[in-house]
């Protein structure tokens, strides 16, 4: 996934979690990251963090972003995040968990974890 998304300057992670790795290891290679979740949690140096909710989500967060991207997103909030990356003129990737199939119009990217959504058009 990482090598789809390090190509943008400024990125934001929706519902960072405990994993961190992903926005570490974009921050190293010089990527602006800023990573939000529902909850305060630790991130790594060199990563921005903003407590954040993508279903009412808080537009400056996302301003300036060139990409907006999630990891093991559940459909419910896709057109959430589709909302928050097209308001701010940014594209939107994540993956799924197990079999959940995006509930926006995506495309549709191989990587070594499974597929990576990169989504298309404005939300339904």
């Amino acid at each position: 996934m990482i090598d789809h998304i390090d190509e943008y300057e400024q990125v934001v992670e929706v519902g960072i979690g405990r994993r961190a790795d992903l926005a570490r290891a974009l921050a190293e290679r010089g990527v602006a990251v800023t990573a939000t979740d529902v909850h305060d949690r630790d991130v790594p140096d060199g990563v921005a963090f903003v407590r954040d909710d993508i279903v009412d989500p808080e537009p400056s967060v996302y301003a300036g972003a060139d990409a907006v991207y999630a990891r093991n997103l559940p459909p419910e909030l896709h057109r959430p995040a589709l909302a928050a990356a097209r308001a701010a003129d940014a594209d939107f990737l994540f993956t799924t968990l197990g079999g959940d199939q995006p509930a926006v119009p995506v495309e549709r990217v191989t990587i070594e974890t499974g597929t990576l959504y990169v989504a298309r058009g404005p939300p339904e």
